[in-house]
């Protein structure tokens, strides 16, 4: 199949082309607009005056730069700041009065609340954009809520960008969502004013937490409640870390997304219980009204989160194509939808992980279930379905796997399991959560259907929990790179398109990108195995220093137990192989690098001329005289160090001329 030859695909493909560039190159809004308005007038122009049957290279030319350049100008325009009535071009530097909007409540953690707010005023001047508040964790009584209009007297810090490498970058996850700044909620600075006005987002939370309230009130045990709450209102905060633990290990996590399976498998419950309605004078148009209704009712619910949203839009075009009798131009639809995402409601979606795992699986389900189907056609109804459930999982998990490994470094066996075991129930699951939700609204939900469903979902728990426990077949630490990505991608496409039509030169494109995707693979394994370094990392109260010496990592810490998911992470990103463990010592030789380490002894050799000082534990020292004594040739700080002593050695060393690196500022200090 030729998928270039459907016009929504090229128009998507082009769109999501100029989405990357405006995001990654600093292009003038102003031009980005100009541009593309000149394209659409040329456009019109042509499509008025010239003859149809000329103009298909010229006309088709100058839509590929109409879109190229809309898609531009709306990743410019998706940045907030970009414009020029973002608070960022008023240079505030002191505190300031600021009028915000809560927009999203953040899950919480064991050290702070979070929110995102719209910034409405500062001192009173009509500004523009987004910016995070973070507060300590308190009572769900006394948070904030979405469209809680609050005033803050504060400053905004910047959000700071990850300290260690391969580390999460809070930071740079921010800013996809068009936040560069964080201000710090404490009970002095903010009051809740009583002026704010309620938004659709507002009205979602409420209801949400109504019908929480009401499930609360039954007698849900908390786990089931938890998963409840995640399966139909896309609450996942109360999902205890073991039960979220496990449905990742058992391939499953995407049932507690309220995403595309949830819509899919609604959409079919809805069109199968008003299917009566084709019988009445204009019963596919009800149908498509009522299945619409439904659909965007169901996002209400789950509170318009960007995955429910990009859902109910992709299968709001399915059930058009239903209507219309065509349900089988399924990419055309996928690629529809894509583009009215993309183009009305955030670029950003993008490069958000959930929309790429969303289209990639469902693109991938259109396109290789039909092939696997062909390999082999049961007789029996029963192997049938069950090999059409599997042909699905297979193809979604094929569809997902290379942005899987190079997201998450794991791949989880016994996928196929879980999904046969609870995808097929999902629909039963769905329709009588809704029942469920529905009865206790009207306080008329039975005792006995409480203990059905809160059975349901703890069989479904049990199930996960076991393929989870199954751990020879889950497979963790996987090193994947954005090349192997992109060329893994490549490999799976050519291998699909030799299966759909096997030919001498299908086989040698599929065969040149796997040996393209083996030879990356193998350099990259090369590179690391020829790296030796040294690196100090920044973990608070605790000092980590590392010697990689090609795939061996030589890691020095007092505190193992907490450095082992940082030193984990930074050991699969760089094709660590091997990992040991030893005291901290008191000084250094590695490939020709002297350092000495300096702890809260304070204790240091004058011998020791020109080479590199840590500073850990917060040693009660002279530094003026360390530096006449030993002339270093830089003073290194750790997380491990009280703040104001920090302070006080950076301005030291800046009097001596010293060069002073703070890992809590500048981040990991490395010397390769």
């Amino acid at each position: 199949m030729k998928l270039l030859a459907f016009v929504p695909i090229k128009l998507t493909l082009l769109l999501i082309f100029g989405i990357l560039i405006g995001h990654f190159f600093t292009i003038p809004l102003n031009l980005l607009l100009v541009l593309t308005l000149a394209f659409l007038c040329c456009l019109g122009i042509l499509f008025r005056f010239y003859d149809h049957n000329n103009k298909s290279i010229l006309f088709g030319a100058i839509a590929a730069c109409t879109t190229i350049s809309l898609g531009a100008f709306i990743g410019t325009y998706a940045q907030p700041i970009n414009h020029s009535s973002h608070y960022r071009h008023l240079n505030i530097e002191q505190e300031a009065t600021w009028k915000l909007t809560i927009t999203d409540v953040l899950k919480p953690n064991q050290f702070s609340q979070n929110y995102i707010a719209s910034v409405i005023s500062v001192n009173e001047q009509h500004v523009t954009g987004k910016i995070l508040l973070s507060e300590k964790p308190a009572p769900d009584s006394t948070r904030l809520k979405i469209d809680d209009q609050v005033l803050v007297h504060s400053k905004y810090i910047p959000i700071k960008p990850a300290l260690n490498p391969h580390q999460f970058n809070f930071k740079n996850y921010m800013k996809k969502l068009g936040v560069y700044d964080q201000i710090k909620l404490n009970n002095a600075n903010h009051f809740k004013s009583e002026n704010g006005t309620r938004t659709i987002f507002g009205y979602a939370q409420k209801a949400r937490n109504h019908i929480i309230k009401k499930l609360k009130s039954a007698d849900f045990e908390k786990e089931q409640l938890s998963i409840i709450q995640a399966l139909i209102l896309g609450q996942r905060s109360d999902i205890s870390e073991v039960t979220y633990s496990d449905y990742k290990n058992a391939g499953a996590v995407h049932i507690l997304a309220v995403s595309g399976l949830h819509v899919g498998v609604l959409l079919l419950l809805i069109q199968f219980l008003l299917r009566p309605l084709r019988n009445m004078p204009n019963g596919r148009t009800i149908i498509l009204c009522c299945t619409v209704l439904l659909l965007w009712g169901f996002a209400f619910l789950a509170g318009f989160s960007p995955s429910i949203i990009r859902a109910c839009a992709m299968f709001t075009f399915v059930a058009y194509a239903l209507y219309l009798n065509r349900p089988s131009n399924t990419f055309n639809i996928l690629a529809l939808s894509m583009f009215f995402l993309l183009l009305f409601v955030d670029p950003n979606l993008l490069f958000q992980v959930g929309f790429q795992m969303s289209y990639a699986a469902v693109f991938a389900i259109v396109w290789c279930y039909p092939l696997l189907q062909k390999l082999w056609t049961p007789k029996n109804k029963i192997v049938r379905y069950i090999w059409q459930l599997l042909s699905v999982s297979i193809a979604a998990q094929l569809g997902v796997l290379p942005i899987s490994l190079f997201y998450f470094h794991q791949f989880p066996g016994l996928f196929f399991i879980s999904n046969l075991l609870i995808v097929p129930f999902l629909g039963l699951v769905l329709g009588t959560g809704i029942l469920v939700i529905s009865l206790s609204l009207i306080d008329m939900l039975p005792k006995p259907l409480v203990w059905i469903y809160n059975e349901m979902i703890g069989i479904m728990n049990s199930i996960v929990a076991w393929v989870a426990e199954q751990e020879a077949f889950l497979f963790t630490s996987i090193s994947f790179d954005g090349v192997q990505l992109v060329l893994s991608y490549i490999a799976i496409g050519a291998m699909i398109v030799m299966l759909t039509s096997i030919s001498f030169k299908r086989t040698v494109h599929f065969l040149v990108a796997v040996l393209c995707f083996q030879s990356w693979t193998i350099y990259s394994n090369y590179k690391a195995s020829t790296t030796n370094g040294l690196l100090i990392f920044h973990q608070t109260k605790n000092s980590i220093v590392a010697h990689k010496a090609g795939k061996q990592l030589y890691v020095y810490t007092s505190k193992p137990e907490r450095s082992a998911k940082l030193i984990e992470n930074y050991a699969v990103k760089e094709r660590i192989d091997i990992i040991k463990y030893d005291a901290l010592q008191n000084s250094y030789h590695i490939n020709d690098i002297l350092f000495s380490r300096i702890d809260s002894s304070g204790l240091y050799l004058k011998e020791n001329k020109g080479h590199i000082v840590l500073l850990t534990d917060s040693p009660k020292i002279n530094l003026d005289r360390l530096i006449t004594d030993t002339m270093p040739q830089i003073i290194i700080a750790d997380g491990s160090n009280y703040h104001s002593y920090v302070q006080s050695w950076k301005a030291t060393c800046q009097k001596n001329n010293i060069p002073f690196h703070h890992t809590g500022e500048k981040g990991v200090y490395t010397l390769y």
